[in-house]
């Protein structure tokens, strides 16, 4: 497990571009860090939401220079389409991010069309069990609550592994600990997840 982050200067915007490098994401993190040898000056990324799609855009953009674009799928097509011609004439990267690979977007232009076709193209997965226990981690102690030692080690094998999860479940963990000012145990997590319907995801 790696890290890669951009420099900022207040410390909460840090932590906030810190993206985790797991055997889910290494295949698209190598890739963009590969940039010099693209096929192409262009290239897209594909993830579910809160996978850090955009955090590993923007650190793409300060390592190559090049142009990202969020969101590529609803934009103005024939804005790609000029973005393409631009970074193939410039041999400037352009990094097009979405959260549905281009194979299934609704594409009317022919000519963009193609050009997404040919494109190579790099999925984040959702969390393997490594990611999601370092999520898990970094989300509790992030907030700055006061939680159990095996409380990680117990989310980890009862919540839905996915970034959306993880993201809500610790969110409802820390409200509840901020609220009550109480350490949060296993016992108070099975409380608060079962209360809001997370548990039992997985049973004990």
């Amino acid at each position: 497990m790696r890290q890669i982050s951009l420099p900022f200067d207040r410390p909460d915007q840090a932590k906030a571009d810190e993206f985790l490098v797991s055997e889910a994401n290494r295949i698209a993190v190598r890739h963009l860090e590969n940039w010099r040898n693209w096929p192409l000056a262009v290239s897209l990324l594909s993830g579910p939401p809160l996978s850090g799609r955009s955090t590993l855009g923007r650190h793409f953009a300060a390592q190559s220079g090049g142009t990202v674009i969020d969101d590529a799928q609803r934009q103005d097509e024939r804005t790609l389409f000029n973005a393409w011609n631009d970074a193939q004439t410039a041999q400037r990267p352009l990094l097009l991010i979405a959260d549905a690979p281009p194979a299934i977007w609704h594409v009317a232009l022919p000519d963009l069309r193609s050009r997404l076709a040919a494109a190579p193209h790099v999925a984040l997965h959702q969390p393997d069990e490594a990611l999601a226990r370092a999520l898990i981690e970094r989300s509790l102690s992030s907030t700055g609550a006061s939680y159990a030692a095996d409380l990680p080690e117990w989310l980890l094998r009862r919540i839905e592994r996915s970034y959306a999860a993880i993201a809500a479940a610790t969110r409802l963990l820390d409200e509840a600990s901020l609220s009550s000012g109480r350490k949060i145990s296993t016992a108070m997590a099975k409380h608060v997840l079962q209360d809001a319907g997370f548990l039992p995801i997985v049973p004990d």
